[in-house]
Formats: structure tokens, sequence, C-alpha cells
């Protein structure tokens, strides 16, 4: 098999992965509880983000590695990770759910635009060196959870609106 179909299939089977147990173990739990709560577990992974700032590290990638790319991964995932960090301080305050959603939709384009970014560059898996295990293994799992976060914040919002209306 040529190395980039197995790194799309690496991808492919990690998305499949992430997702069956995000649908049989992780949603269960958080969609019965309340939108601060439910939203800890998932910030709290992202606040891990900080990772990609290994794309920027010689010897750990490789020296072709396009720089563009990696430094709109490492310095995009920063972000998410300060503001992953920032919503988690804040989950409490009547700032949450705006920060939150700046999270969700920064970590979330971020994470595209990482695709879109290697596609354009046409990166070669083995450019990624040791951080090969970041989009193979850790993106399709930040990716799900932003789809998890998601359905959470705009659950809660009908569930809100729904209460306000019958009020």
């Amino acid at each position: 098999m040529p190395p980039q179909a197995v790194f799309f299939a690496n991808i492919a089977f990690a998305f499949v992965a992430w997702g069956v147990l995000a649908q049989r173990y992780l949603w269960p739990r958080l969609r019965s509880l309340p939108r601060a709560e439910a939203l800890q577990p998932l910030l709290m992974l992202h606040s891990f983000r900080f990772i990609g700032l290994a794309f920027l590290l010689p010897g750990v990638v490789s020296p072709d590695l396009p720089a563009p790319f990696a430094h709109s991964a490492a310095y995009g995932d920063l972000i998410a990770t300060v503001l992953a960090l920032s919503s988690l301080a804040a989950l409490r305050s009547r700032f949450a759910l705006a920060l939150v959603w700046v999270f969700n939709l920064w970590g979330s384009a971020d994470l595209l635009n990482a695709f879109y970014q290697a596609n354009g560059a046409g990166l070669m898996a083995g450019q990624l060196g040791f951080t090969y295990f970041i989009p193979t293994l850790v993106v399709p799992l930040l990716l799900i959870t932003h789809g998890m976060a998601f359905r959470i914040l705009l659950r809660h919002q009908s569930e809100s609106a729904v209460f306000l209306a019958t009020r």
C-alpha cells in the first residue's frame, strides 16, 4: 500500500474508532449533564492542543515539512489551547457561553484549515516525523469532540429558548 494511502487509512480508522467510543461511552454521559459540566471534559481535552507546537521542532519533524503548514498548525493549536483554558476558567461566568462558542468555532476551523493546508502543500506523511500521530490519532478525536461541544451548545440553547417561551 502506498504511504499516502496508509496515512489516509489511519485517519479514517481513527475517525471510526473515536466515533464509536464517543457514541457508546462519552455522549451518553455528557448529554445528561448540565451544560457547564458537560463542556468541562471536552475543554480539558482541548487544553492539551499545545502539543501542536511540535510541528515547529527540528528533529521531531522533517526539515522538508512545509513551513506555512507547520506555522499555521502550531500557532492555531496554541490559540485553541489558550481559548480552551480561558473557556474552562470562565465556565461559570456570564462570559462562558460566548467564550466557548469562540473556542469551538476557532478550534474546528483550525483543524479543518490544517487539513486544507496539508493538502495544498502536498504534505507527505513522512514529513511529519514523530508528529505523524497528531493528524492520524489526535485530530479525529478533537474534531469529534468539537462536534459534541456544538451539540451541547445548541441543545442547551434550544432548551433555554423553550424554557423562556413557556414562562
